[in-house]
């Protein structure tokens, strides 16, 4: 039951969380440490800072950490892992899909001939 409540958790974090790894933080600070109280406030402190040491995006470490350390094991890591990550892939899979059907159309066409400047910025 812990498995699925954290992958539930973690996939509602990644999936409504926006501005990256530090903007993550927070909520994952709200679920895991005030309404699950899965660890304590000085844990996630800890969580943070071997996340910020340790090579890779910051929400991905804290969630395969906590994982771990809530499960004890890396089937928790790698729950917590995937829900964090699935819903960004199943999002940018479906824009892939459509670009790739849309991909020959002048409107679609003009629009990244516009973001281009915006993105070389």
């Amino acid at each position: 039951m812990i498995y699925f409540q954290l992958f539930y958790t973690f996939f509602k974090i990644g999936l409504f969380s926006f501005g990256g790894g530090y903007a993550i933080l927070s909520l994952i600070q709200k679920d895991v440490v005030e309404n699950f109280g899965w660890i304590t406030t000085s844990e996630f402190t800890e969580v943070v800072a071997l996340s910020q040491v340790t090579p890779g995006p910051i929400a991905i470490n804290s969630a395969t950490y906590i994982g771990y350390k809530i499960t004890g094991s890396v089937l928790g890591s790698f729950l917590t892992t995937l829900g964090v990550v699935l819903p960004s892939f199943i999002v940018l899979s479906i824009i892939v899909m459509f670009l790739h059907k849309f991909r020959n159309s002048p409107v679609v066409d003009r629009a990244f001939r516009a973001l281009r400047p915006t993105v070389l910025g």
